[in-house]
């Protein structure tokens, strides 16, 4: 696990800055504190922060190949490397180490970009070929590793995080109004918005090309959805939990490979307990695993994670947070978060990720089972607004309005008032717009009330739920609920909740590893029948049909709860003169 940064110019005379290179690979020192490294290769200029996970004393980056032609610096893991590695031998490749890293330059020497369809893992990496004059940014196809980039007269830089490019004197640091208003109404950044006008993030399942000053941006994978039809279709249960089976137990043997110690994320939830499974059979020794809970009930969960830990035998370890971590940790978020993120679960993914490291260098995590297997309340909420809409209208007005206003605000974990309250707010809207709202926070029509006429006036159009909708568009064929499941993916995991993974985690200088988000898990998710993800009412089906012989029954028919931080009850108690003195809530 790294954070990579690097300077490319257009002319060929020109030389790259070194010491620049260095103050970028800096501000990245949490990403990797272990090692680093900068290079010049003619025009173009890489550099690698390292934490070392695999092949501790050969993994050193920037890596080229035998003659220098192909220089790689990479942030991330490649979980089938053993194997690439052994094909590329045979192909006449000599290795020098045992990491993935060098497996990514003879694979880029032997295959292109075609080497992008034979890769499992999770990664953003930069390739230069000095004899093309080419650089290559890639980005893995669901976004759990950020790129970002900025393209200058005659040069362009890029690096893992925002911080680093502001390194950079020519980077210009106005803001993006239209991002800014995308973050307004769904609490993050879609690709390609970065908040700085002058920074673009590069789109998952994405890489560019930059040739003599040439940009070159392309899709290499996207999600396979099926028609509407082929959405309702027959599939036999038993088959697909099988299969489901056989894919988890290949997916996470594999995300268990690490030279350091591994453990993992446990809230007693479905999907990290669905992980835990089958890396208590594969893992060598005792799998350790780690929860944080609240002083807080109705956030507190952590009876459940040690239930779960109980049955599967793992060395759990447990710590219980108040306020007074809050405190300390609210402060720090400026540091943690080069951009806005409105998701408060940033505050325990950081804490979690902080008291695992004491132990780990690497976590698995369970994100992603909620839009592979529709896990969210709103996708019920959707199923029932439809039938909902079947009722007259004047009494619609006279029933849910009135009650939802009258219900006392409660400061509880996803409380009966608040989900009504925002269900009632987008029942009557369409259904990307009404997922929008409920997703999100300040409609459009908020935000112009929020945004000042110059700010409003500086951007192309009104504020809309634009970015949706031209996701929604590439899949136009889908059911409502693939279609939900698909822009959730591409939107609100990627740059929503695996951006507070990776920025909250990578502070604490450790590395998480999702094995829900590997490719064959997600492709196969993709393939089955909506009935199979949300049966009647009943969230991710399968998954629990799947493990419904391996965890207490329960675990697995617990309602949701997500990983809650109650903010609302600290900044109206231990927390309230740090909002009175300005420093803002988080979500």
């Amino acid at each position: 696990m790294c954070g990579i940064a690097g300077q490319v110019f257009a002319a060929a005379d020109r030389t790259p800055d070194v010491e620049l290179l260095r103050r970028m690979t800096a501000a990245l020192r949490h990403r990797g504190p272990d090692d680093e490294g900068v290079v010049a290769s003619g025009p173009a200029g890489l550099g690698a922060r390292r934490l070392k996970v695999i092949d501790l004393a050969g993994g050193h980056q920037p890596m080229a190949g035998e003659d220098e032609r192909v220089w790689t610096a990479f942030n991330g893991e490649i979980y089938n490397y053993r194997e690439l590695s052994e094909r590329l031998a045979a192909l006449g490749h000599v290795f020098r180490t045992r990491s993935d890293t060098e497996t990514l330059v003879h694979g880029f020497e032997a295959w292109g970009l075609d080497l992008l369809g034979k890769i499992e893992g999770m990664f953003a990496i930069a390739f230069w070929d000095r004899a093309a004059r080419a650089l290559t940014l890639v980005r893995d196809r669901i976004g759990i590793k950020p790129l970002y980039y900025a393209l200058l007269p005659g040069e362009i830089v890029f690096a893992s995080e925002v911080r680093a490019l502001l390194e950079h004197p020519g980077i210009g640091r106005e803001l993006d109004v239209v991002a800014l208003s995308r973050y307004l109404a769904h609490d993050f950044l879609p690709a390609p918005h970065a908040m700085l006008k002058a920074i673009r993030k590069l789109p998952p399942g994405h890489w560019l090309t930059w040739t003599d000053g040439r940009v070159k941006l392309e899709p290499y994978w996207d999600l396979p959805i099926p028609g509407a039809a082929a959405a309702g279709t027959a599939m036999r249960l038993d088959d697909a939990i099988e299969r489901l089976r056989e894919t988890l137990d290949v997916a996470v043997r594999d995300h268990l490979v690490s030279d350091v110690p591994l453990g993992m994320f446990l809230s007693g939830g479905i999907d990290s307990s669905a992980v835990a499974v089958v890396a208590t059979r594969h893992a060598p020794g005792r799998l350790q695993t780690f929860s944080v809970g609240f002083t807080e009930p109705s956030f507190d969960e952590s009876r459940h994670a040690r239930r779960v830990a109980q049955a599967l035998g793992t060395d759990h370890h447990e710590e219980v947070l108040d306020a007074g971590a809050g405190l300390t940790l609210v402060e720090r978020l400026p540091d943690i978060l080069d951009e806005p993120l409105g998701d408060g679960s940033v505050l325990p993914t950081y804490l979690l990720s902080r008291f695992a490291r004491r132990s780990v260098t690497v976590a698995l995590s369970g994100d992603g089972g909620d839009e592979l297997f529709a896990g969210y309340p709103t996708y019920q909420a959707h199923r029932i607004a439809r039938a909902w809409a079947r009722v007259p209208r004047s009494i619609r007005e006279r029933i849910a309005r009135p009650v939802a206003e009258r219900l006392p605000v409660s400061l509880d974990n996803l409380s009966l008032d608040f989900r009504l309250k925002r269900f009632v707010a987008g029942i009557d809207a369409a259904p990307i717009e009404r997922h929008a709202i409920w997703m999100g926070t300040f409609t459009p029509a908020e935000q112009l009330t929020l945004l000042t006429d110059e700010a409003i006036a500086r951007m192309d159009s009104a504020p809309s739920w634009q970015s949706l909708h031209e996701v929604a568009a590439r899949v136009p064929h889908a059911s409502e609920l693939a279609r939900l499941l698909y822009v959730d993916l591409r939107t609100y995991l990627g740059e929503g909740v695996l951006t507070k993974v990776d920025r909250a985690s990578m502070a604490c200088s450790l590395e998480v590893r999702p094995p829900l988000l590997d490719r064959r898990v997600v492709e196969l998710a993709a393939s089955l029948p909506d009935h199979l993800k949300l049966h009647g009412l009943t969230t991710k089906y399968v998954l629990k049909r799947a493990l419904a012989r391996d965890l207490p029954r329960a675990i697995v028919h617990r309602p949701k709860k997500g990983f809650g931080v109650p903010l609302a009850r600290w900044f109206r108690g231990p927390l309230r003169a740090l909002h009175a003195a300005g420093v803002p809530a988080v979500g």
